[in-house]
């Protein structure tokens, strides 16, 4: 019996309890930061506030105790917020044990530092003893990773061995797990395609149609695929189930948190009139796109959706004078993305 500790019960972290609790060899204790998710794990087997209508099996452990749900475990799940990946690794670096599997299911950038996930648990948890880390990516909404629907996504890491293990104890009839070796392509790509989902939002609520969808898919995977080579990534790995296959999800589903704060801004909304109805649900791509634009200029990387992007969501740029100045550029060889 694998004990899996999930730290983070929002929607996405709560879908993955209920894909490994359903296999029946897993011990799962998943940390709420909010009480009233935990009752209602424990009372209700549902978490109403993020993932309703999905009945949590009784393998499932709802604790408000970071020591509760770290003891004797042999995998822990990072699926918190971006913003408060930091913060909750200096609180668990003492509880946590050598040899210990990390996985890092957030797929965001730290704003300030521009560091992907597991650049931030590994700085947290330096002089602890050599973590063991790991990214999970891919197209996967939570509601249907909880109903059931066949889902593949991809676990990344430079330590084969554990990407073998995670590959082994997630998988099952409904959720196929591929391995990587390749985490900061992996990662890149579950953040930056935040940043394009928002943009296709605001097609969206624009009123444009499907030729505008499709180009901006497009071309915002040619801006994922400069930077993340740029920092290191492999080309390869964008046309893979965290690169284009999360990019076409996030763009065009109706259940895309950062697509709908898009929708809401191409329909004239402020960025504070939309994350104030989102009731405490996080959209990761705003910021994202801050620490994306940041990323890019260090690197020298051309990324003028995501530079857009910063403008609407910051600046408070009209989106028809973003489209405008995006459809303006000087022209360009497709083949020359690179």
């Amino acid at each position: 019996m694998s004990r899996v500790a999930i730290i983070g019960a929002g929607a996405w972290g709560t879908a993955l309890s209920i894909v490994l609790a359903r296999k029946g060899t897993h011990d799962v204790r998943l940390w709420a930061l909010e009480q009233e998710v935990c009752d209602s794990i424990s009372q209700d087997r549902v978490n109403q506030r993020f993932l309703p209508a999905h009945a949590i099996p009784p393998a499932v452990s709802p604790t408000t105790s970071l020591e509760t749900a770290l003891a004797t475990a042999d995998i822990v799940v990072s699926v918190m917020p971006s913003q408060h990946c930091r913060g909750l690794f200096r609180k668990i670096k003492p509880l946590l044990m050598p040899g210990m599997l990390i996985v890092s299911a957030t797929k965001g950038l730290e704003e300030n530092s521009l560091l992907r996930m597991s650049e931030v648990i590994a700085q947290e948890l330096a002089g602890k003893s050599l973590p063991r880390i790991g990214a999970l990516s891919g197209p996967s909404f939570a509601h249907e990773v909880a109903r059931g629907d066949p889902t593949a996504i991809t676990i990344a890491s430079l330590d084969s061995e554990l990407a073998t293990s995670i590959q082994r104890e997630f998988s099952g009839p409904t959720f196929r797990v591929y391995t990587n070796e390749d985490i900061i392509g992996v990662e890149l790509g579950g953040a930056l395609k935040n940043t394009i989902a928002i943009a296709a939002g605001v097609c969206d609520g624009l009123g444009l149609g499907h030729n505008s969808a499709a180009a901006l898919i497009t071309r915002g995977l040619a801006e994922i695929t400069r930077l993340a080579v740029a920092c290191g990534g492999q080309a390869a790995t964008m046309a893979g189930l965290a690169g284009l296959g999360d990019l076409v999800l996030t763009c065009t589903g109706g259940l895309s948190r950062n697509r709908n704060v898009g929708v809401g801004l191409g329909k004239g909304k402020t960025l504070a009139e939309i994350l104030a109805a989102m009731h405490g649900t996080v959209a990761e791509g705003v910021s994202t796109t801050s620490a994306a634009v940041g990323l890019a200029r260090s690197r020298g990387v051309e990324m003028p959706i995501a530079e857009q992007m910063y403008a609407i969501l910051h600046d408070r740029k009209s989106p028809r004078d973003a489209i405008f100045e995006l459809m303006s550029r000087i022209g360009k060889s497709e083949s020359a993305q690179f």
